[in-house]
């Protein structure tokens, strides 16, 4: 159990005996099935599907306004649904306040109390849940220790860093042992380097704990490192779910390819099966395709800069620590976005040509004109 875990890390004694077989991945099963949600004539979900199996962490990734802010809601019970059901372990929650849901809740405001301590301020929903004041302490303390703010018990909120600050809410969260934990763009209002620190210490202590994981970000570098699934959405739905690799090596459409990460999108054709642009034939994540002008996404590492293939003028070319990505105008006025060594370095006004390594590509047939 989260508790056993929470008073491992604080040596304390554990209320029960822990067992290594169901303390690891205990977390809950969570379904949506069929969601519909409406806002003032908005549909904000449209028949909304998605499992997370026991101890995953699901991110939904997407767009302002593409829905997924809504789905965790509407799992909270912040919002009620207009249709469809959701079960944890089975059980339909759908007319069960968020109190009796048993979840665990980080939002993007810190939401702490000022006039109380860190580990006050975790104590709380152990104080609601009539929890005796020498065990609340202990459980509080080791919840902080969990995320790393053991000396931290008796400061107050402004005393702490905005990285502290969200560290007390998510041991808030987990101190009452939740079976589901609900993140809602919990990392947006932090500073880079603190934010990439916090996310690894969220899956670090998802992990340890196995506890069952809904985490809403627009931010795709976020979704894909912490992630065991990404479900991206689009228009209250989801366009396509998958481990992050499979997100990005074999997007199922190019909304998902230009989404998750950089995709240049080029106008080509489809015959017998490859995609033709710019000289290149290039093979498809979906044979199937019919033939036809099609869009075609390409990523920026699967091209190449050098003398040879469709010539064009660099733009613009920038670092990016391991790696450098250019910019280059191909005689048809079109552009492309290479990603390349950072050994080779062009300027503006270069004359180069741009090569394609032979991966393969997703498309988008472009209707024909009426």
């Amino acid at each position: 159990m989260i508790q056993n875990q929470l008073h491992n890390q604080n040596r304390l004694p554990a209320r029960t005996p822990a067992n290594p077989a169901t303390t690891a991945r205990a977390g809950a099963a969570v379904r949506f099935e069929g969601v519909v949600k409406d806002f003032a004539g908005h549909r904000a979900l449209a028949h909304f599907d998605l499992t997370l199996h026991p101890g995953e962490l699901v991110a939904l990734l997407g767009p302002s306004g593409s829905g997924k802010t809504t789905a965790l809601r509407v799992l909270a019970g912040l919002e009620a649904t207009d249709a469809g059901s959701i079960l944890i372990d089975g059980v339909d929650v759908g007319a069960l306040p968020t109190s009796r849901r048993d979840l665990g809740m980080v939002f993007q405001s810190y939401s702490l109390f000022p006039h109380l301590s860190a580990g006050e301020n975790v104590e709380f929903g152990l104080r609601m849940r009539k929890v005796r004041g020498e065990e609340r302490r202990a459980r509080a303390a080791a919840a902080l220790a969990l995320v790393g703010l053991d000396a931290h018990y008796d400061r107050f909120a402004h005393q702490l860093s905005g990285g502290q600050q969200q560290r007390v809410a998510l041991a808030r969260a987990l101190v009452t042992e939740p079976r589901v934990l609900l993140l809602d763009e919990p990392l947006s209002a932090l500073d880079a380097k603190v934010r990439v620190a916090l996310r690894e210490e969220i899956r670090r202590i998802q992990t340890e704990l196995g506890i069952t994981t809904l985490f809403v970000t627009h931010d795709q570098d976020e979704a894909l490192a912490v992630a065991d699934r990404v479900a991206v959405m689009r228009a209250g739905s989801i366009e396509q779910v998958g481990a992050p690799e499979e997100l990005y090596t074999r997007p199922a459409s190019p909304f998902i390819a230009d989404f998750v990460g950089l995709s240049n999108q080029l106008i080509g054709r489809v015959l017998h099966g490859f995609a033709q642009v710019h000289g290149a034939k290039l093979p498809l994540l979906d044979p199937s395709q019919a033939d036809g002008r099609v869009t075609v996404s390409v990523r920026p590492e699967d091209l190449e800069l050098g003398r040879e293939g469709a010539p064009g003028v660099v733009l613009s070319s920038s670092f990016h620590g391991s790696l450098r990505r250019t910019t280059v105008r191909l005689e048809d006025g079109s552009s492309l976005v290479v990603q390349h060594d950072v050994r080779l370095r062009p300027t503006v006004g270069d004359q180069v040509g741009v090569t394609f390594t032979g991966a393969p590509v997703s498309v988008d047939p472009i209707p024909a004109p009426i």
